[in-house]
């Protein structure tokens, strides 16, 4: 078989600083290999290139690597990944002896991505997460040496807080170290925290965000009523334990944010997983969205969401029925006092 070639066309957008250019939407495969069988992530992966999608996103940690297996039978299929973005990550799946951020942990870690995607290079390479074991000047030192050696083409990072971000940055600058020209944070409607310190801080650095959960662990695609229990055959409802890490059901925050949802979907004949993806989509710093499906008509729905834009006065709308009640200290002295407008001007 030939790699697919697309039918449609689909935005692009810089990573960073000196990043690549990469879809608006992306393609996660977190399910690749468990709720996903390997026929169907090919099926997947053939619909997103036909769309126009260039950026695939995985980890050496999903389903224990057989994501990415899934991903390099793929692209040796048909022919290689062609002109495609792929990112993997590495952290929580050390070798046996390992740091999840060290030397001999992500060089080996590197390697057997590599050969499990079957590529030469990984063009975007995140570390999963903070690693308090060890020192993240060593950390850059060994992704500096891997970009240097041709095995990764760009360093980014992924689930930390705005000032592992900001020592994350500063150790790279002062040492002549790769900077980082991506985050990926979990970001949605329902899940607003990085907005206080991760955001900013990447605005300030130009670093790019590639939000993960932007439908808030199915919360935001319709199929869950606010103040009922998951049931029936729903990733919530065969382990409602998911959902990544958060109980959003109960609330009153939750009911506006679904029924204004539902509203603007119903004034533009779309599905409330379009209005909660452009949401997402056109916050400040968002370069590519991360789309995780289980099937292919839940992938279906979702990249037809590519072309919507609800308008400005709905998106603000959401911004401010979603936005916290009031600013916690110290953001609110440094909004009033210190003419400090950043979190203002994210609608926060």
């Amino acid at each position: 078989m030939v790699q697919p070639i697309a039918t449609k066309t689909m935005p692009l957008n810089p990573l960073g600083r000196g990043g690549p250019l990469v879809s608006k939407f992306a393609l996660g495969t977190m399910t690749f290999g468990a709720e996903t069988n390997e026929l169907d992530a090919f099926r997947q992966m053939d619909m997103f290139v036909d769309h126009g999608g260039t950026f695939i996103d995985t980890a050496d940690g999903y389903s224990g690597g057989l994501s990415e297996e899934i991903i390099g039978k793929w692209g040796r299929d048909r022919g290689g990944v062609g002109n495609l973005i792929i990112s993997t990550k590495g952290r929580f799946s050390p070798p046996v002896g390992s740091h999840g951020a060290s030397r001999r942990s992500l060089v080996r870690s590197v390697e057997a991505s590599l050969k499990r995607l079957k590529i030469d290079a990984i063009d975007l390479y995140f570390i999963h997460g903070w690693d308090p074991h060890t020192d993240v000047v060593d950390t850059l030192g060994v992704l500096d040496d891997l970009v240097r050696a041709g095995k990764i083409h760009n360093v980014a990072w992924s689930n930390v807080s705005g000032w592992q971000l900001q020592k994350i940055v500063s150790a790279a600058a002062a040492n002549n170290l790769s900077l980082p020209v991506a985050l990926q944070p979990q970001y949605n409607l329902l899940e607003r925290g990085i907005e206080f310190e991760v955001l900013p801080c990447c605005l300030e650095n130009n670093i790019a965000l590639t939000p993960w959960s932007p439908l808030g662990g199915g919360w935001l695609t319709g199929k869950y009523i606010a103040d009922e229990r998951p049931s029936g055959g729903t990733r919530l409802g065969e382990d409602p334990e998911r959902g990544d890490g958060y109980d959003f059901r109960n609330t009153d925050r939750t009911h506006a944010i679904l029924r204004t949802l539902q509203a603007i979907a119903d004034q533009h004949n779309r599905s409330i997983t379009h209005v909660a993806l452009s949401w997402v989509a056109s916050r400040p710093g968002v370069a590519s969205v991360l789309l995780g499906a289980r099937t292919i008509d839940q992938l279906a729905d979702n990249l037809a969401a590519v072309d919507f834009d609800p308008g400005k006065s709905e998106l603000d709308e959401l911004t401010k029925i979603s936005s916290a009640a009031s600013l916690p200290y110290p953001y609110n002295f440094l909004e009033e006092r210190c003419e400090m407008n950043i979190w203002k001007s994210l609608g926060t």
